[in-house]
């Protein structure tokens, strides 16, 4: 016979069943957390470009931060153009315009007015730039566009810095051409075109520039090229209002601010237009719009995931909860704690001759049990029990819980307290087994 190990030190059957759906449950709790943690660690990451809420190299957060922090009184214009407070002016950073049907073909290369052989791959680069959060930005509808040109007749300022030189809606309106740079020309450096309130303390201001501008007569050109001496930002006055036109959108960017005079230059600029009223840059086509529900807000950022992790951590641990296997058979201390505890009871019930005790405590459980089934109050005694048992077609228990009670009554010696233990486990047994068969009622 092969040598076995004793049985109080072998490992019980079951005890490391839940032990792989914690690891496995941990371990993709701890990736799911890890994978958000990193995604939070991309501040501003949900923002578009060039919108005031991205801290991205290709947002704008620094600076509407260093207006405002400047004291400049500059806020977040979060709904739509049809509606312009009259005292407010504008600030669009890469807005797109609605372009009528197939201008997306255009090309404003300024050369024959001709179509431009890689307008598709720009057209695919600009997408990328700006990610999925293309998607979530509508452009200026055409009824926003006759809006705003009116709110700057009325004499608003408008600083527009469109994100591309096919964006040209709102500078037909102003007369106003962009002309496409060469790919070649990489970073420029631009002068002042003459000394005015909107370039005071700027010297050069070095930045990429995606389009010159053709301006139409009574235009002021504000920063020029200082080689090609060609304006990139300009200003045009509009009715009894301005609109200032920047074709560099990365000078608003984060990753150029602190370059050269860019961050003077842009306090010059909007502590100029700010004179006459409030600057608000337009965050509601960057897909921020003052009327988000709790829904929208949360999807945004990505609460909806949490939750959902939330929920597959509690089933985990749910499962983790459920025991597989044969059911483990109690330790062998707490079995012999509770034998000797029954045996010590039975010897003081023996000795102290309480016979009629043990046998009412036998009948006093088994009627509460009993009571259950017939659905009344287990305080009643034997009789109303036994006849709401016989109302449910059970008069099989009702004889039999009867018959205990009788046998209760004439208890006086240890063989009678035997004879009621024992015909109160046949009537148990009954009770559990719903076809069963008849109680006897001599179970010696």
């Amino acid at each position: 016979m092969r040598n076995q190990r004793p049985r109080s030190l072998r490992r019980p059957r079951g005890a490391g069943d839940t032990f792989p759906l914690l690891l496995v449950g941990g371990v993709m709790l701890l990736g799911v957390l890890g994978w958000f943690l990193l995604q939070g660690a991309r501040r501003g990451g949900f923002a578009d470009q060039l919108s005031t809420f991205k801290s991205e190299p290709d947002g704008a957060r620094a600076l509407y931060l260093l207006l405002s922090e400047s004291g400049l009184p500059v806020l977040r214009h979060q709904q739509d153009l049809t509606v312009i407070p009259s005292t407010r002016n504008l600030v669009l950073l890469g807005t797109r315009f609605a372009r009528e049907k197939g201008f997306d073909k255009l090309a404003f290369d300024g050369s024959d007015g001709g179509v431009a052989e890689d307008d598709d791959e720009a057209n695919d680069a600009e997408f990328k730039s700006r990610g999925v959060n293309a998607l979530k930005s509508p452009p200026i509808s055409n009824d926003e566009s006759e809006k705003l040109l009116e709110h700057v007749r009325n004499g608003a300022t408008l600083v527009y810095v469109p994100s591309s030189y096919r964006d040209p809606r709102l500078l037909e309106d102003l007369d106003v051409t962009l002309e496409r740079t060469d790919k070649s020309l990489a970073v420029r450096t631009l002068v002042p075109a003459q000394p005015s309130r909107y370039v005071q303390g700027v010297e050069r201001v070095v930045t990429k520039v995606r389009a010159f501008l053709e301006l139409p007569p009574g235009a002021v050109p504000l920063l020029v090229d200082e080689k090609f001496d060609k304006p990139v930002a300009a200003l045009i006055p509009y009715g009894q209002g301005r609109v200032i036109i920047i074709g560099a959108p990365e000078l608003a960017m984060n990753r150029t601010l602190g370059v050269a005079d860019n961050a003077q230059f842009w306090h010059s600029l909007i502590g100029a237009v700010a004179a006459s009223g409030p600057v608000a840059f337009d965050e509601f086509h960057h897909g921020f719009t003052g009327e988000r529900s709790m829904g929208e807000f949360a999807a945004r950022y990505g609460l909806h995931f949490a939750v959902g992790q939330l929920l597959l951590g509690v089933m985990l641990w749910a499962l983790a909860l459920r025991r597989f296997g044969s059911p483990l058979a109690p330790p062998e201390e707490l079995r012999v704690g509770n034998t000797d505890a029954l045996f010590a009871t039975s010897r003081l019930y023996r000795e102290g001759k309480h016979h009629g005790h043990a046998a009412s405590s036998i009948l006093k459980h088994l009627a509460a049990d009993f009571a259950v089934r017939a659905g009344v109050s287990g305080r009643l005694g034997p009789a109303e029990i036994g006849a709401a048992l016989e109302v449910r077609g059970r008069k099989d228990l009702a004889s039999a819980l009867l018959d205990i009670a009788r046998a209760v009554s004439a208890t006086n010696s240890e063989a009678d307290v035997e004879r009621v233990a024992a015909l109160a486990a046949v009537a148990r047994k009954a009770l559990n087994h719903k076809h069963a068969t008849p109680v006897t009622r001599n179970a010696r």
